[in-house]
């Protein structure tokens, strides 16, 4: 048993909690992420994880960029 993994805090977990992951997606739309994310992202989170919720993120922006034109075209009498 390795010793090193016995005494080693698991303030972390294992894997990302969703906060993060959304963190995440949200700091990749606007092109910002720090090194420190960067490497948790690599070392504890699951690309399928980031892939559906950057599908959900991009399918959530889409739709309300569609409704905030439609409302504007409707207020404006389009």
């Amino acid at each position: 048993m390795d010793k090193s993994k016995q005494h080693e805090p698991h303030q972390e977990g294992d894997g990302m909690t969703f906060g993060q992951m959304f963190m995440s997606v949200l700091a990749a739309a606007l092109g910002v992420q720090s090194s420190k994310a960067r490497q948790r992202d690599f070392t504890k989170g699951k690309p399928s994880h980031f892939i559906m919720l950057g599908i959900a993120f991009t399918l959530t922006f889409v739709l309300v960029i569609a409704g905030v034109v439609n409302l504007v075209l409707y207020l404006a009498g389009l």
